[in-house]
């Protein structure tokens, strides 16, 4: 791990991720967690104060950074409810078959190398009527605004850590195997190329 990685990019991400628009959207999102919750990408536990704790019985936090695990003791010292920090990447799930009743995406597909094999993990340790929450940002309808994103991906990839502009999420999930019950997306304020979120919940 680089120095910028270790020392510089958790503050930027969690500076970037923190901010308006993305707080309104884990707003949104994660008080619907239930249960025994799976966390992809927990960062620094910027979705802690989100969940609704009557709802939660535990939370296991896969983060595959150290400097993110770091900065995110703060936020988890002021968890209502069991938080298991899991040092692996999304790739490599190591919980059982059908052990979590959810599992929660907040702008972590857009990082993911290998998003396939990470989405099969996720299906696979998903109970049989449990929910994938997610909330993304990722590939606009517009073209013209996709030939931007295109155009700044591979340089916004090296500065932000191996985050893309450009997934189709939703195609993502589909092809991963998972159903969309339900899907929201727009602009939010900000460059466009950069704010195309979607939000939704596939079984």
């Amino acid at each position: 791990m680089s120095f910028y990685e270790k020392h510089c990019l958790p503050h930027i991400l969690n500076f970037a991720c923190g901010m308006k628009p993305i707080r309104e959207q884990r707003q949104l999102v994660v008080p619907q967690a239930k249960g025994r919750v799976l966390e992809v990408g927990m960062g620094s536990g910027l979705n802690i104060p989100y969940y609704n704790k009557d709802h939660v019985e535990m939370v296991w936090g896969l983060e595959p950074s150290e400097g993110m695990r770091l900065k995110a003791q703060a936020n988890l010292s002021k968890a209502p409810f069991k938080v298991e920090m899991i040092d692996l990447p999304g790739e490599e799930i190591p919980l059982e078959d059908n052990s979590a009743d959810t599992v929660l995406l907040t702008f972590t597909l857009c990082t993911i190398p290998d998003w396939d094999k990470a989405l099969q993990q996720m299906r696979r340790v998903l109970k049989p009527g449990g929910e994938l929450i997610f909330c993304e940002h990722g590939q606009s309808p517009d073209k013209n605004i996709q030939f931007w994103q295109d155009r700044i991906n591979p340089y916004w990839n090296v500065f932000a850590g191996g985050c893309n502009l450009n997934r189709p999420i939703p195609e993502l999930i589909k092809k991963a195997g998972f159903k969309i019950q339900e899907v929201d997306s727009q602009y939010y304020p900000g460059p466009k190329p950069l704010n195309y979120f979607y939000r939704g919940i596939a079984t």
